[in-house]
Formats: structure tokens, C-alpha cells, sequence
């Protein structure tokens, strides 16, 4: 039995893994968040994991103010590499995997077609600066661990884009959105399965396991700027809300985003055989299972 132990245990991405571990009651989970274990205590890790010695640690847990981080730099370096060294030196004292959520903001290097995971990387802001570092001290920590990159998370808890627009479609009469910012939506629903389906593969074949390591992109399919999102949004839940499209330079955030950041999923597709829905079907399928959004 595969014993997993996921951080970040009350964020979108980790609720979704607590809904999906319901679901593969053959491996022994084991979920802490903020309250329950601080990543920035060297020590209280090394105790956890040294109590716990899972075999595959899932890191969700991560500052991601992208604008605030402009101006707390520290905070957001020390979430995002400072405890992520933590869990990389523990896991590897006690041969654990760590599989470690990074951003497609890592990217940016002005290229227009999607991004593999060996093209170059070109961080403009302080937070995927700061995630770019938590996956080098990843990489270097032990040949064995795994970063998985991926975009636009939403679900359909806590703060995210789709309920932001939701809410907001609700309130106004029309919205302004950018157009010009052009990448995939990642339904954390998807991404928790595929990562639960990752585990299966991994516990009925050894080898697979091993093979597991690196870096992979996972986003839904297709691609989409924030305005099509939003205007999907609108549409299947009903809103009368009219969308806008105005150019980023309309609308100014201290930190930059990405103009351009689709990311090719093929290594984690051939590799694992993991199916990938369309963004728009994920986002459909994510509002009809929670009409209470």
C-alpha cells in the first residue's frame, strides 16, 4: 500500500485530492495543512516525515498573491522555496518522492507556441521567480523527485478566477477582462485525478514509479485568453453579465503575467497514458457537480 502524504491539505488543489483519495482507498493518505504543520519549521517537517515515511509526498501548499508578492518578496520565497527545501531534504532522507506543484509562469520567455518542459524559463515576477527557485532546489535535492507545472487552477472552492467571475457577473452589468493573455484553464478536480491516477500506475508497477521523475506540464486541453474564459462562465451559468475584452495595458497589476503561456503536455500523456480533458468540457462538468457555485 502506497502511503501519501499531501501538504497544502485546505487549498483548492489539496481539497480536490482529499475528495479524490475517497475515491482510492488502497493507498493511506494522509492530508496537513498550514495549521497542522508549518513548512517553514526545518525540524517539524523532518519529525512528520520521519513519523510518517510516506512514499510520495504531494506538495500543494504555496504563496500565490501574485501581485502582493511584488511587495513581500520574503514571504512569498519562503513558502515557495524556503519550505519546499524543507520537504526536499526530508523526502530524501526517508526515499520518499516528492511531487511538487509549480506554475506555467515559470516560463514567459516570449515564445508563441507551447511550451515544453525543456524550453527555456524566464520568470518576470516575484512569485514565479520564487517558484522557479523551489524547483531548482527540487531537481538538485534528488534525480527522483517530480515538478509538475500547470495554469490557471480554478475549483470550486476558495478564490479562483471562476468564482471571482461568478460572484461579479452577479453583481454587474458588464465586465472587462483581457484578451491578450492567452493560455489553458486547469479544473483542480482534473488535476487531482490525474495525480491520484499517476499513484495507481505507480503502486501496480515499480518501474513506472521510478520512471515518474522531473519535470511535467499538466493544464486541461485547448487554449483560451482570460476574456474566453470568463465568457464561457457567463454563458453556462446564465448570467446576463456582459464581457468586455480590453488589452492588459488597460488594466495595469504590479506583477506581469504571461502574454503566452499554452504548455505542451505530451511527456506526461505518452508516458502515463493519463486522459486530458478539453478545458471547456472540464469547466462544464466542474459547474454542473457544484451547482451551488
Amino acid at each position: 500500500m502506497i502511503r501519501v502524504l499531501v501538504t497544502g491539505a485546505q487549498g483548492q488543489l489539496g481539497q480536490a485530492l482529499q475528495q479524490e483519495a475517497v475515491r482510492h482507498k488502497t493507498m493511506e493518505w494522509h492530508f496537513q495543512g498550514r495549521h497542522d504543520l508549518d513548512l517553514l519549521d526545518a525540524e517539524m517537517v523532518d519529525r512528520m516525515v520521519r513519523f510518517l515515511r510516506p512514499d510520495v509526498i504531494i506538495n500543494t501548499a504555496a504563496y500565490t498573491a501574485v501581485d502582493k508578492a511584488e511587495e513581500a518578496s520574503s514571504e512569498a520565497f519562503a513558502l515557495n522555496r524556503d519550505a519546499v527545501g524543507n520537504l526536499a531534504r526530508s523526502a530524501t532522507e526517508v526515499d520518499a518522492k516528492l511531487v511538487h506543484l509549480s506554475t506555467d509562469y515559470v516560463y514567459d520567455n516570449g515564445q508563441v507556441t507551447p511550451y515544453l518542459e525543456s524550453d527555456p524559463v524566464r520568470p518576470a515576477s516575484i512569485y514565479a521567480s520564487s517558484k522557479l527557485a523551489g524547483e531548482e532546489l527540487i531537481i538538485q535535492s534528488s534525480p527522483g523527485h517530480v515538478v509538475i507545472r500547470t495554469s490557471w487552477l480554478y475549483g470550486p472552492v476558495n478564490h479562483n478566477f471562476l468564482k471571482t467571475m461568478i460572484r461579479l457577473g452577479r453583481e454587474r452589468a458588464e465586465l472587462n477582462v483581457v484578451f491578450d493573455q492567452v493560455g489553458t484553464p486547469t479544473c483542480t478536480t482534473d488535476l487531482a485525478e490525474a495525480l491520484a491516477g499517476l499513484l495507481v500506475q505507480g503502486a501496480s508497477d515499480p518501474k513506472k514509479m521510478e520512471a515518474f521523475n522531473g519535470i511535467y506540464n499538466f493544464s486541461n486541453e485547448g487554449v483560451c485568453s482570460w476574456y474566453d474564459f470568463a465568457v464561457a462562465i457567463m454563458r453556462l451559468r446564465q448570467l446576463s453579465c456582459r464581457v468586455i475584452p480590453i488589452r492588459s495595458a488597460a488594466f495595469p497589476t504590479p506583477a506581469k503575467r504571461p502574454a503566452y503561456s499554452v504548455m505542451d503536455k505530451g511527456r506526461i500523456k505518452n508516458q502515463f497514458g493519463i486522459p486530458i480533458a478539453h478545458w471547456r468540457d472540464a469547466l462544464e462538468r466542474c459547474l454542473r457537480e457544484n451547482p451551488g457555485i
